[in-house]
């Protein structure tokens, strides 16, 4: 049943985002027939926006996350051998290919008919950056199954916990690189190294010990031996001691980390003083739309109320002229009776 249930599963999650409620319901409908399966599809959960985009581009741009997973396993190797050079290089690397997969997992998840915020696309980051420091992150990632996004500190493992819908899609995983031994650690084969050093260190030590007791050194040999000796203390006590390797490798590291660290907190900040400025561009071109539309605003109300006047002064002129027209016909209609009145009268 696992293998139908990844089946159907990497189908679902594979869909555009406002597809998948009604997807699952068909799925499940249709494995009817297999109660257990049905149940399991039916109960796969919606993915978060973030989680979806980077499914988005597991499906359909594949190449981009096997790039990246193939980067984060020689920076894990980079890390485990402590190749402070290989890994500032390759911290750089990391960051181009980010900044570009970002950009596939946006044109990916408009193709399907969404468009991704600048928070989404953060998180998106986030969860691709995760997958570049543990394995079990890329699988995730490669398996187009993510329901939530992810984030890695660096040091710890990334958290898994229901991240992925099919556990079981992500398979076994590699080992972890091992770090090499510090110099010095390793034994010879048997173990014979530091046992025969303590042999030699006993035998050498016994004679002198039986010399102790049976010739006791003079007083005068013991004070030149001493003072032969008193340079030698003053060299051994004010030398520096020296850095053990393994502490410069890992201090090596450890800067080549905090340099990738500050390198993205600078990009970061570049990105967010960019984004400020286009804010402010935008902020004053709206400002300037405003302040034009409300000069247009006022010249239309001005030519509005000119517009009125003229109304008012037409109906005004309009109701003299009606006053005019109604008093010249009254003087026609007096006229016209005074014509009558003349005819009728006789001579």
């Amino acid at each position: 049943m696992e293998e139908e249930l990844e089946r159907a599963a990497g189908a679902l999650y594979a869909l555009p985002f406002d597809e998948f409620v009604a997807a699952r319901a068909a799925a499940a409908k249709e494995a009817a027939s297999n109660k257990p399966l049905a149940q399991a599809i039916r109960t796969l959960p919606k993915p978060s926006v973030a989680a979806w985009t980077v499914n988005m581009l597991a499906h359909h741009r594949p190449d981009a996350v096997q790039q990246l997973r193939t980067l984060g396993q020689t920076m894990q190797e980079a890390q485990a051998s402590l190749d402070a050079a290989a890994l500032r290089e390759l911290a750089k690397q990391r960051r181009k290919l980010l900044g570009a997969a970002v950009g596939e997992a946006r044109l990916a998840a408009e193709e399907q008919g969404r468009k991704i915020s600048g928070p989404v696309a953060t998180e998106v980051e986030e969860t691709l950056r995760a997958a570049t420091a543990d394995l079990a992150a890329a699988a995730a990632v490669e398996s187009g199954l993510l329901l939530r996004g992810l984030s890695a500190d660096g040091v710890d493992q990334v958290d898994l916990s229901d991240a992925v819908a099919v556990p079981s899609a992500l398979g076994k995983l590699p080992p972890r690189p091992r770090p090499p031994q510090r110099p010095g650690a390793a034994q010879r084969p048997g173990g014979g190294g530091p046992k025969v050093r303590r042999e030699e260190s006993s035998a050498t030590a016994a004679p002198a010990s039986r010399r102790t007791r049976t010739q006791p050194p003079k007083a005068a040999d013991k004070a030149d031996a001493e003072e032969h000796e008193k340079p030698r203390l003053r060299a051994v006590r004010s030398a520096p001691r020296p850095v053990p390797p393994s502490l410069l490798e890992k201090a090596e590291a450890a800067l080549a980390e905090a340099e990738e660290a500050a390198a993205d907190a600078a990009s970061e900040a570049a990105r967010r003083a960019q984004t400020q400025e286009d804010a402010a561009a935008a902020f004053v071109q709206l400002t300037a739309d405003v302040n034009e539309a409300r000069q247009r605003l006022r010249a239309l109300e001005l030519s509005l109320d000119a517009a009125r006047k003229q109304r008012e002064t037409a109906a005004a002129e309009a109701k003299q002229y009606a006053r005019a027209a109604e008093k010249s016909e009254r003087s026609a209609v007096l006229a016209k009776e005074r014509v009558l009145r003349l005819r009728n009268t006789p001579d």
